[in-house]
Protein backbone atom coordinates (compact mmCIF):
# COMPACT_ATOMS: atom_id res chain seq x y z
CA UNK A 1 0.00 0.00 0.00
CA UNK A 2 1.45 3.74 -0.94
CA UNK A 3 0.93 4.61 2.67
CA UNK A 4 3.41 1.78 4.00
CA UNK A 5 5.76 2.78 0.82
CA UNK A 6 5.94 6.18 1.48
CA UNK A 7 6.09 5.71 5.38
CA UNK A 8 8.99 3.59 4.89
CA UNK A 9 11.07 6.00 2.43
CA UNK A 10 10.37 8.58 5.97
CA UNK A 11 11.75 6.19 8.15
CA UNK A 12 15.23 7.78 8.70
CA UNK A 13 14.41 11.01 8.99
CA UNK A 14 10.72 9.75 11.50
CA UNK A 15 13.28 7.80 13.70
CA UNK A 16 15.63 10.69 14.08
CA UNK A 17 12.97 13.18 14.91
CA UNK A 18 11.54 10.10 17.80
CA UNK A 19 15.46 10.56 19.63
CA UNK A 20 15.62 13.78 19.18
CA UNK A 21 12.35 14.18 20.72
CA UNK A 22 13.37 11.60 23.36
CA UNK A 23 16.07 14.04 24.77
CA UNK A 24 14.09 16.80 25.09
CA UNK A 25 10.96 15.88 27.55
CA UNK A 26 8.37 18.12 28.82
CA UNK A 27 5.57 17.69 31.18
CA UNK A 28 1.85 19.32 31.47
CA UNK A 29 0.49 21.70 29.53
CA UNK A 30 3.41 24.03 28.43
CA UNK A 31 5.66 22.24 26.39
CA UNK A 32 7.39 24.88 24.13
CA UNK A 33 10.59 22.81 23.07
CA UNK A 34 8.59 20.46 22.08
CA UNK A 35 5.85 22.38 20.19
CA UNK A 36 8.59 24.05 18.69
CA UNK A 37 9.98 21.27 17.11
CA UNK A 38 6.83 20.19 15.65
CA UNK A 39 6.08 23.32 14.01
CA UNK A 40 9.33 23.10 12.94
CA UNK A 41 8.58 19.61 11.34
CA UNK A 42 5.18 20.90 9.85
CA UNK A 43 6.76 24.09 8.07
CA UNK A 44 7.61 22.98 4.53
CA UNK A 45 3.63 21.73 4.15
CA UNK A 46 1.25 22.94 3.09
CA UNK A 47 -1.07 22.81 5.99
CA UNK A 48 -3.30 25.21 8.30
CA UNK A 49 -1.45 25.58 11.71
CA UNK A 50 -2.83 27.27 14.46
CA UNK A 51 -1.26 27.14 18.48
CA UNK A 52 -3.26 26.86 21.66
CA UNK A 53 -3.74 29.88 23.65
CA UNK A 54 -3.76 28.33 27.17
CA UNK A 55 -1.67 25.17 26.82
CA UNK A 56 1.32 24.43 23.97
CA UNK A 57 -1.06 22.07 21.56
CA UNK A 58 -0.46 22.34 17.83
CA UNK A 59 -3.67 21.89 15.47
CA UNK A 60 -2.85 21.80 11.46
CA UNK A 61 -5.64 21.12 9.26
CA UNK A 62 -4.95 18.69 5.35
CA UNK A 63 -6.78 19.39 3.13
CA UNK A 64 -7.79 17.01 0.19
CA UNK A 65 -8.04 17.28 -3.20
CA UNK A 66 -9.72 13.78 -4.00
CA UNK A 67 -13.37 13.21 -5.20
CA UNK A 68 -15.73 13.66 -2.38
CA UNK A 69 -17.47 10.66 -1.27
CA UNK A 70 -20.93 10.72 -3.14
CA UNK A 71 -23.32 13.36 -2.61
CA UNK A 72 -20.44 15.24 -0.06
CA UNK A 73 -19.07 17.36 -2.78
CA UNK A 74 -20.56 20.41 -0.57
CA UNK A 75 -19.61 18.67 2.68
CA UNK A 76 -16.43 17.38 2.53
CA UNK A 77 -15.75 14.70 5.42
CA UNK A 78 -13.48 15.65 8.29
CA UNK A 79 -10.88 13.28 10.36
CA UNK A 80 -9.18 13.54 12.98
CA UNK A 81 -5.99 11.88 14.24
CA UNK A 82 -4.36 12.35 18.11
CA UNK A 83 -0.95 12.27 18.70
CA UNK A 84 0.10 13.35 22.39
CA UNK A 85 3.29 15.10 23.39
CA UNK A 86 3.89 15.31 26.81
CA UNK A 87 6.28 13.05 29.04
CA UNK A 88 6.24 11.93 33.20
CA UNK A 89 8.32 13.00 36.06
CA UNK A 90 10.34 9.93 35.85
CA UNK A 91 13.90 9.71 35.69
CA UNK A 92 15.40 7.72 33.03
CA UNK A 93 17.39 4.90 33.52
CA UNK A 94 18.23 3.52 30.55
CA UNK A 95 22.17 4.48 30.53
CA UNK A 96 22.77 2.51 27.28
CA UNK A 97 20.60 4.75 25.16
CA UNK A 98 22.60 7.01 23.32
CA UNK A 99 19.65 9.23 22.80
CA UNK A 100 18.53 9.46 26.72
CA UNK A 101 16.97 12.17 28.45
CA UNK A 102 19.02 15.53 28.86
CA UNK A 103 16.34 16.89 31.22
CA UNK A 104 16.53 15.74 34.79
CA UNK A 105 13.88 14.28 36.56
CA UNK A 106 12.09 14.00 33.68
CA UNK A 107 11.91 10.55 30.76
CA UNK A 108 9.22 9.94 28.09
CA UNK A 109 8.24 6.89 29.72
CA UNK A 110 4.82 6.21 28.38
CA UNK A 111 6.11 6.71 24.31
CA UNK A 112 4.53 9.99 23.42
CA UNK A 113 8.05 10.90 21.36
CA UNK A 114 6.73 8.04 19.45
CA UNK A 115 3.23 9.38 18.95
CA UNK A 116 4.47 12.92 18.16
CA UNK A 117 7.11 11.44 15.08
CA UNK A 118 4.18 8.90 13.90
CA UNK A 119 1.92 11.58 13.27
CA UNK A 120 4.47 14.12 11.51
CA UNK A 121 5.23 11.42 9.57
CA UNK A 122 1.34 10.96 8.50
CA UNK A 123 1.06 14.24 7.79
CA UNK A 124 3.50 13.79 5.20
CA UNK A 125 2.24 10.83 3.87
CA UNK A 126 -1.09 12.55 3.69
CA UNK A 127 0.64 15.82 2.06
CA UNK A 128 1.90 13.46 -0.77
CA UNK A 129 -1.50 11.46 -1.28
CA UNK A 130 -3.28 14.92 -1.24
CA UNK A 131 -4.97 13.40 -4.74
CA UNK A 132 -6.34 10.76 -2.75
CA UNK A 133 -8.02 11.98 0.56
CA UNK A 134 -11.25 12.79 0.03
CA UNK A 135 -12.09 14.93 3.12
CA UNK A 136 -9.79 16.61 5.16
CA UNK A 137 -7.87 15.37 7.72
CA UNK A 138 -7.36 17.10 11.42
CA UNK A 139 -4.32 16.85 13.34
CA UNK A 140 -3.96 16.78 16.86
CA UNK A 141 -0.94 17.43 18.69
CA UNK A 142 -1.77 17.42 22.55
CA UNK A 143 0.20 18.19 25.37
CA UNK A 144 -0.73 17.40 29.45
CA UNK A 145 -2.54 13.35 28.79
CA UNK A 146 -0.16 12.38 31.65
CA UNK A 147 -2.19 15.32 33.71
CA UNK A 148 -3.76 17.79 33.88
CA UNK A 149 -5.34 17.05 30.65
CA UNK A 150 -5.25 18.94 27.41
CA UNK A 151 -7.65 17.13 25.69
CA UNK A 152 -10.21 19.38 27.00
CA UNK A 153 -9.09 22.33 26.78
CA UNK A 154 -7.98 21.70 23.16
CA UNK A 155 -12.02 21.20 22.68
CA UNK A 156 -12.66 24.46 24.11
CA UNK A 157 -10.47 26.07 21.85
CA UNK A 158 -12.19 24.74 19.10
CA UNK A 159 -10.30 21.56 18.02
CA UNK A 160 -13.11 19.96 16.21
CA UNK A 161 -14.03 22.92 13.92
CA UNK A 162 -10.60 23.80 13.06
CA UNK A 163 -10.72 22.55 9.45
CA UNK A 164 -14.63 25.00 8.84
CA UNK A 165 -16.92 21.78 9.01
CA UNK A 166 -17.35 19.51 12.13
CA UNK A 167 -14.67 16.50 12.88
CA UNK A 168 -16.80 13.51 12.04
CA UNK A 169 -14.28 10.74 13.29
CA UNK A 170 -11.46 10.56 15.43
CA UNK A 171 -8.12 7.61 15.95
CA UNK A 172 -5.47 7.28 18.00
CA UNK A 173 -2.80 5.38 18.95
CA UNK A 174 -0.47 4.33 21.62
CA UNK A 175 2.63 2.17 22.08
CA UNK A 176 3.24 -0.23 24.98
CA UNK A 177 6.51 -1.25 26.16
CA UNK A 178 5.29 -5.17 27.08
CA UNK A 179 2.74 -6.91 27.17
CA UNK A 180 2.97 -8.02 23.15
CA UNK A 181 5.33 -9.21 20.71
CA UNK A 182 6.97 -6.41 18.62
CA UNK A 183 4.67 -4.42 16.06
CA UNK A 184 1.65 -6.70 17.24
CA UNK A 185 -1.49 -4.18 17.29
CA UNK A 186 -4.03 -5.03 19.67
CA UNK A 187 -7.39 -3.32 20.56
CA UNK A 188 -11.30 -4.23 21.16
CA UNK A 189 -14.36 -3.17 20.38
CA UNK A 190 -16.34 -1.12 23.10
CA UNK A 191 -14.78 0.17 26.24
CA UNK A 192 -10.73 0.09 25.75
CA UNK A 193 -9.94 2.01 28.76
CA UNK A 194 -11.44 2.85 32.04
CA UNK A 195 -12.71 5.92 33.22
CA UNK A 196 -10.62 7.35 35.74
CA UNK A 197 -11.45 9.46 39.16
CA UNK A 198 -9.16 11.18 41.78
CA UNK A 199 -11.51 10.25 45.19
CA UNK A 200 -10.41 12.39 48.21
CA UNK A 201 -11.59 12.07 52.01
CA UNK A 202 -11.17 13.93 54.96
CA UNK A 203 -12.81 12.93 58.09
CA UNK A 204 -12.76 15.37 61.01
CA UNK A 205 -12.54 14.79 64.44
CA UNK A 206 -11.38 16.47 67.57
CA UNK A 207 -7.63 16.56 68.32
CA UNK A 208 -5.92 16.02 71.82
CA UNK A 209 -2.90 13.81 73.32
CA UNK A 210 -2.18 10.38 72.46
CA UNK A 211 -2.17 8.95 76.14
CA UNK A 212 -5.87 10.27 76.29
CA UNK A 213 -7.96 9.29 73.53
CA UNK A 214 -11.08 8.99 74.85
CA UNK A 215 -10.95 12.59 75.67
CA UNK A 216 -10.39 13.35 71.68
CA UNK A 217 -12.28 12.41 68.77
CA UNK A 218 -9.51 10.38 66.83
CA UNK A 219 -9.99 10.35 63.13
CA UNK A 220 -7.69 7.83 61.93
CA UNK A 221 -9.11 4.57 62.78
CA UNK A 222 -12.05 5.72 61.27
CA UNK A 223 -10.69 6.52 57.87
CA UNK A 224 -9.05 3.06 58.19
CA UNK A 225 -12.65 1.78 58.71
CA UNK A 226 -14.00 3.72 55.97
CA UNK A 227 -11.30 2.19 53.71
CA UNK A 228 -12.14 -1.26 54.50
CA UNK A 229 -15.82 -0.60 54.03
CA UNK A 230 -15.27 0.73 50.53
CA UNK A 231 -13.18 -2.61 49.42
CA UNK A 232 -16.28 -4.42 50.83
CA UNK A 233 -18.28 -2.32 48.98
CA UNK A 234 -17.12 -2.55 45.77
CA UNK A 235 -17.08 -6.76 45.90
CA UNK A 236 -20.57 -6.17 47.08
CA UNK A 237 -21.87 -3.63 45.50
CA UNK A 238 -20.91 -4.71 41.77
CA UNK A 239 -21.66 -7.33 38.80
CA UNK A 240 -17.94 -9.12 39.04
CA UNK A 241 -18.27 -8.56 35.01
CA UNK A 242 -18.51 -4.77 35.20
CA UNK A 243 -15.32 -4.12 36.65
CA UNK A 244 -14.76 -1.57 39.25
CA UNK A 245 -11.08 -1.12 40.43
CA UNK A 246 -10.85 1.22 44.06
CA UNK A 247 -6.83 1.96 45.03
CA UNK A 248 -6.27 3.58 48.00
CA UNK A 249 -2.68 4.88 47.23
CA UNK A 250 -2.27 7.40 49.98
CA UNK A 251 -3.50 7.96 53.66
CA UNK A 252 -2.38 11.01 55.58
CA UNK A 253 -2.83 12.03 59.75
CA UNK A 254 -1.51 13.35 62.76
CA UNK A 255 2.25 14.64 63.16
CA UNK A 256 3.71 13.16 66.01
CA UNK A 257 3.15 9.55 67.50
CA UNK A 258 1.24 11.14 70.58
CA UNK A 259 -0.81 13.52 68.78
CA UNK A 260 -4.21 12.60 67.86
CA UNK A 261 -5.10 15.26 65.08
CA UNK A 262 -7.96 16.85 64.11
CA UNK A 263 -8.28 15.64 60.62
CA UNK A 264 -7.02 12.43 58.67
CA UNK A 265 -7.56 12.52 54.88
CA UNK A 266 -6.90 9.68 52.15
CA UNK A 267 -6.54 9.80 48.04
CA UNK A 268 -7.83 6.96 45.67
CA UNK A 269 -8.35 6.31 42.20
CA UNK A 270 -11.55 4.78 40.88
CA UNK A 271 -11.73 2.92 37.63
CA UNK A 272 -15.31 2.28 36.17
CA UNK A 273 -16.22 1.23 32.04
CA UNK A 274 -19.83 3.14 31.83
CA UNK A 275 -21.08 6.20 33.28
CA UNK A 276 -23.99 4.41 35.55
CA UNK A 277 -21.73 2.54 37.56
CA UNK A 278 -18.65 5.22 37.72
CA UNK A 279 -21.91 7.35 39.34
CA UNK A 280 -23.10 4.69 41.53
CA UNK A 281 -19.37 3.52 42.71
CA UNK A 282 -18.83 7.55 43.36
CA UNK A 283 -22.44 7.79 45.94
CA UNK A 284 -21.56 4.56 47.30
CA UNK A 285 -18.11 5.80 48.73
CA UNK A 286 -19.97 9.03 49.40
CA UNK A 287 -22.73 7.51 51.48
CA UNK A 288 -19.70 5.16 53.90
CA UNK A 289 -17.46 7.82 54.32
CA UNK A 290 -20.52 9.73 55.54
CA UNK A 291 -22.27 7.51 57.78
CA UNK A 292 -19.19 5.46 59.05
CA UNK A 293 -17.87 8.69 60.19
CA UNK A 294 -21.52 9.98 61.56
CA UNK A 295 -21.53 6.70 63.62
CA UNK A 296 -18.11 7.92 65.68
CA UNK A 297 -19.31 11.22 66.23
CA UNK A 298 -17.41 12.49 63.79
CA UNK A 299 -17.55 14.26 59.90
CA UNK A 300 -16.12 12.94 56.69
CA UNK A 301 -16.55 15.01 52.89
CA UNK A 302 -15.68 13.30 49.88
CA UNK A 303 -14.46 15.33 46.50
CA UNK A 304 -12.85 14.41 43.22
CA UNK A 305 -10.06 15.56 40.80
CA UNK A 306 -8.61 14.69 37.48
CA UNK A 307 -11.83 13.25 36.21
CA UNK A 308 -11.10 10.97 32.75
CA UNK A 309 -14.40 9.10 31.44
CA UNK A 310 -14.31 6.00 30.05
CA UNK A 311 -12.37 5.26 26.15
CA UNK A 312 -14.75 3.71 23.68
CA UNK A 313 -14.23 2.40 20.70
CA UNK A 314 -17.53 3.45 18.57
CA UNK A 315 -17.99 -1.10 16.42
CA UNK A 316 -18.05 0.57 13.14
CA UNK A 317 -14.56 3.07 13.59
CA UNK A 318 -13.15 0.01 15.51
CA UNK A 319 -13.69 -2.31 12.53
CA UNK A 320 -12.38 0.43 9.62
CA UNK A 321 -9.33 0.66 11.73
CA UNK A 322 -8.83 -2.84 12.43
CA UNK A 323 -9.27 -4.05 8.81
CA UNK A 324 -7.06 -1.09 8.12
CA UNK A 325 -3.90 -2.75 10.39
CA UNK A 326 -4.80 -5.85 9.27
CA UNK A 327 -4.32 -4.73 5.57
CA UNK A 328 -0.89 -2.89 6.12
CA UNK A 329 0.57 -5.35 8.27
CA UNK A 330 -1.19 -9.14 7.64
CA UNK A 331 -3.87 -10.62 9.76
CA UNK A 332 -1.06 -11.92 12.23
CA UNK A 333 -0.07 -8.28 13.51
CA UNK A 334 -3.36 -7.74 15.02
CA UNK A 335 -5.19 -9.25 18.46
CA UNK A 336 -8.31 -8.12 19.77
CA UNK A 337 -7.19 -7.23 23.52
CA UNK A 338 -8.82 -9.97 25.46
CA UNK A 339 -10.06 -7.30 28.20
CA UNK A 340 -10.13 -3.51 28.27
CA UNK A 341 -7.27 -1.66 29.69
CA UNK A 342 -7.57 -0.36 33.56
CA UNK A 343 -5.83 2.90 32.62
CA UNK A 344 -7.11 5.93 31.39
CA UNK A 345 -7.08 8.16 28.47
CA UNK A 346 -8.08 12.23 27.95
CA UNK A 347 -8.66 10.94 24.48
CA UNK A 348 -11.75 10.22 26.37
CA UNK A 349 -13.35 13.37 26.12
CA UNK A 350 -12.84 13.68 21.76
CA UNK A 351 -14.32 10.58 22.14
CA UNK A 352 -17.08 11.34 24.06
CA UNK A 353 -17.71 14.26 21.20
CA UNK A 354 -17.67 11.85 17.58
CA UNK A 355 -17.23 8.38 17.14
CA UNK A 356 -13.98 7.17 17.03
CA UNK A 357 -11.32 4.22 18.23
CA UNK A 358 -8.10 4.07 20.09
CA UNK A 359 -5.41 1.52 19.31
CA UNK A 360 -2.58 0.04 20.76
CA UNK A 361 0.77 -1.00 19.18
CA UNK A 362 3.58 -2.94 20.77
CA UNK A 363 7.35 -1.41 20.99
CA UNK A 364 8.33 -3.57 23.24
CA UNK A 365 12.32 -4.64 22.02
CA UNK A 366 12.65 -7.34 24.72
CA UNK A 367 12.10 -10.98 23.39
CA UNK A 368 10.83 -11.59 27.06
CA UNK A 369 7.93 -8.68 26.54
CA UNK A 370 5.16 -10.20 29.37
CA UNK A 371 8.44 -9.06 31.48
CA UNK A 372 9.69 -5.97 30.36
CA UNK A 373 8.95 -2.98 31.99
CA UNK A 374 5.42 -1.54 31.71
CA UNK A 375 4.69 2.33 30.60
CA UNK A 376 5.96 4.76 33.10
CA UNK A 377 8.77 2.69 34.43
CA UNK A 378 12.63 4.25 34.40
CA UNK A 379 13.45 1.30 32.60
CA UNK A 380 10.57 1.20 29.76
CA UNK A 381 12.23 0.65 26.55
CA UNK A 382 10.43 1.78 23.03
CA UNK A 383 11.80 -0.02 19.65
CA UNK A 384 11.37 2.83 17.10
CA UNK A 385 10.92 0.19 14.47
CA UNK A 386 6.85 1.04 15.32
CA UNK A 387 7.27 4.69 14.33
CA UNK A 388 6.68 4.55 10.68
CA UNK A 389 4.12 1.56 10.89
CA UNK A 390 2.13 3.86 13.50
CA UNK A 391 2.33 6.76 10.74
CA UNK A 392 1.34 4.59 7.89
CA UNK A 393 -1.58 3.78 10.07
CA UNK A 394 -2.56 6.28 10.94
CA UNK A 395 -2.73 7.67 7.08
CA UNK A 396 -4.28 4.77 5.95
CA UNK A 397 -7.24 4.90 8.24
CA UNK A 398 -7.97 8.96 7.13
CA UNK A 399 -8.00 8.47 3.87
CA UNK A 400 -9.97 5.20 4.00
CA UNK A 401 -12.60 7.20 6.39
CA UNK A 402 -13.08 10.15 4.16
CA UNK A 403 -13.69 7.67 0.87
CA UNK A 404 -16.28 6.19 3.13
CA UNK A 405 -18.05 9.44 3.42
Amino acid sequence: MRTREIAEQLRPELVALRRELHQIPEIGLHLPLTQRRVLDELADLDLEITTGTDLSSVVAVVRGRGPAPQGREDNRPVVLLRGDMDALPVTEELEHLPYRSTHEGQMHACGHDLHTAALIGAARILDQMRDDLAGDVVLMFQPAEEGPGGAEPMLAEGLLDAAGRPVEAAYAMHVSSSEFPLRQWYSCPGPIMAAADTVHIEVTGMGGHGSQPQFSLDPVPVLCEIVLAMHTMVTRSFDPFDTVVLTVGRIEGGTKDNIIGDTANLSATLRTFSAETRELALANIERIATHVAAAHGQAARMWTTEAYPATINDPAEYELARTAAQDLFGPEQYADRPAPEMGSEDMSFVLNKVPGAYFFVSACPAEDYVNAPTNHSPRAEFDDVVVPDAAAWYAEVALRRTAQG
